[in-house]
């Protein structure tokens, strides 16, 4: 029954040849729906392998539970999951933070304000890969497993000046909602004394440049947290039940919420009728995202309880804007695009109307008749009104009158 809803996938090979599996999890493996894609990191530096226990936990009680309980059952039903346990097993395998070159991989990915090298070629095969990854699928959010912390850490990791200060991403309040549904959902990541509401953006913790959560959300459209889930990074084999214990709400809500919270549709031309691949941006929020190339869906991830202008523009077609006052879930929203400088010969050959192919004469002495037919009404109604009111005074006046008398 399980491996209906998951599969492995052999994804990529490591420096030392390490297989780097995910576990993907849906009601059609393999199949690409019109639903938002999530995924989860672990053990990106070898050195911090809880992410990579809970990880494979996770996925086990999800397929456990599919059909039993109402979460599992809609992440599996709504949610095109995908689970990386390890991204960095050669550095697991010799216990030390970097991979088989030693480089920290959380390094290693194009920065937003200090280029090194964008060559994709010239980066660390691990690193190649999830880009490369994020190429074949679109994800709508993700989540980094780290330790040595307990906090949920948001954009933007650096800053300009590398100062260290609260730097906002374009969409600071949705990262910190996300945020918060994490450290909420978790025993006692928001009782922090360290992080108010044991939540965090990263510049205002420590500046860090190359970072893996920067770089999904500039170059992928995919809104990710950096989750630091344990304050010791080796624990006892015997603690790994309690750290389940402590975060696995945490980590079935952040996944849930891709369906739960913001605005999804899908985007079609009014022409054909088929689905157009094009992006869905926010009036007043400077970010933009792509609809999905097969079935042209998006899934824009907003604050609960705003109200938002969502702009939905394919190239060739006119723009459209729709208001909307968004609640506490989520909600659908489609849009139909009419293509531009549509010709006027065009027009007349879709027309349906009884003046088609009429000359302008025509078209004229067809005025002047509805003109008149106008007043015609408008007389009738007048003489009508008169004849009523006639009638009106006639029975008045002969209930008023005296009555004779008859004598015998």
């Amino acid at each position: 029954m399980v491996n209906q809803y998951w599969r492995e996938c052999e994804w990529s090979s490591t420096g030392n040849g390490f297989t780097e599996w995910v576990i993907e999890i849906s009601d059609k493996p393999g199949v690409e729906e019109p639903e938002p894609a999530f995924k989860y990191i672990g053990n990106m530096h070898g050195d911090e392998p809880v992410g990579r226990e809970l990880l494979i936990r996770l996925a086990n009680w999800i397929c456990d539970n599919y059909l039993k309980d109402p979460l599992a059952t809609l992440i599996v039903d709504n949610v095109h999951l995908h689970i990386l346990p390890s991204m960095n097993p050669d550095g697991f395998s010799l216990g030390r933070r970097g991979n088989a070159n030693n480089i920290d991989l959380n390094r290693d990915f194009p920065d937003q304000f200090f280029p090194r090298n964008d060559d994709i070629d010239s980066r660390q095969p691990e690193t190649r890969a999830i880009m490369n990854w994020l190429r074949k699928i679109q994800f709508t959010a993700s989540a980094s497993l780290h330790g040595g912390a307990l906090v949920a850490n948001y954009p933007w990791d650096g800053t300009e000046d590398k100062r260290r200060i609260y730097y906002r991403c374009p969409d600071d309040d949705t990262f910190r909602f996300m945020a918060s549904t994490y450290s909420r959902s978790h025993r006692n990541m928001s009782l922090s004394t360290e992080f108010p509401g044991g939540i965090t953006n990263g510049a205002s913790w420590y500046p860090i440049y190359g970072g893996m959560q920067d770089w999904n959300y500039i170059h992928a459209g995919c809104f990710e947290l950096t989750l630091e889930i344990s304050d010791n990074k080796w624990p006892n084999a015997d603690e790994l039940s309690t750290l389940w214990e402590y975060n696995k709400m945490s980590l079935l809500n952040l996944i849930a919420s891709v369906v739960k919270m913001g605005v999804h549709g899908r985007i079609f031309s009014s022409d054909r009728g088929r689905p157009l691949p094009g992006s869905i941006m926010i009036k007043g929020i400077n970010y933009t995202i792509k609809a999905g190339r097969l079935f042209a869906d998006y899934h824009r991830l907003l604050t609960p309880a705003k109200g938002y202008e969502v702009v939905a523009s394919v190239s060739g077609y006119k723009s459209k804007t729709t208001g909307i006052l968004l609640g506490e879930a989520g909600m659908s929203l489609d849009f139909i695009l009419d293509p531009e400088g549509t010709p006027v010969e065009n027009l007349r050959t879709t027309c349906d109307c009884s003046y088609c192919g009429m000359s302008k004469l025509e078209n004229l002495w067809g005025f002047h008749l509805e003109f008149y037919y106008i007043i015609l009404i408008v007389i009738l109604a007048f003489l009508c009104f008169l004849f009523i009111r006639r009638m009106g005074f006639y029975f008045l006046n002969h209930r008023q009158s005296p009555k004779r008398s008859f004598q015998a």
